[in-house]
């Protein structure tokens, strides 16, 4: 797979690589290429610098060195734009880049803003299973998945996502609207566990 080798994006990359274990670090990958191959059939024009940066460090709010106190999502843009200060880029393209990593388990708002916020919630959506994989070719899927396996990714995500919510319970208080729909209207609202067990991958 082929990714923008400028000097950031391979700081990036190899900040992401030394911190994750294995599995998250293909699940960022994943994220720019799907976001990337859904792009490129939607027309879509963005920065693909960005939606690089955006997609490789997504999920460090999930790594030891990076938890804070806020939520996995808050504290991996904090950590993000952070390392993107340091290495001396522009202020604009970070705070587009921290809305992207803030917002990208939100449903219904990074598609209303640019499009590599949009692009790299599509991504990781499709990774995950909460967003058709049929939005990407089933070629561009099995290239991506040959480069990227995804190595147990349903049940590793799940227990690393259970490991962070352990220590901060309180940040777990995400969707307001399906909890009330589960719990109070006995609504047939999956949550986000049945969303990554049935997603349409083999692991």
């Amino acid at each position: 797979m082929q990714y923008p080798d400028t000097q950031v994006c391979i700081a990036a990359m190899e900040l992401a690589r030394d911190h994750s274990p294995q599995f998250l670090f293909n699940h960022v990958m994943r994220t720019f290429a799907f976001g990337r191959a859904a792009g490129a059939l939607q027309g879509a024009r963005y920065d693909e610098e960005m939606l690089f940066l955006g997609s490789v460090l997504h999920d460090l709010g999930l790594v030891e060195k990076f938890i804070g106190e806020d939520r996995f999502e808050v504290d991996g843009a904090d950590a993000a734009a952070e390392f993107l200060s340091k290495q001396g880029y522009s202020d604009r393209k970070i705070a587009i880049i921290w809305d992207a990593i803030a917002l990208h388990t939100t449903p219904g708002v990074p598609q209303r803003k640019q499009p590599e916020i949009a692009l790299l919630q599509l991504g990781a959506g499709i990774d995950i299973g909460a967003i058709p994989r049929s939005l990407v070719t089933p070629n561009s899927v099995e290239i991506i998945l040959s480069e990227y396996p995804r190595l147990g990714f349903k049940k590793a995500m799940l227990e690393a996502m259970g490991t962070v919510v352990r220590r901060k319970p309180m940040t777990g208080a995400i969707n307001l609207m399906g909890e009330i729909g589960r719990v109070q209207e006995h609504l047939p609202i999956p949550g986000f566990c049945d969303i990554v067990m049935h997603a349409e991958f083999e692991d």
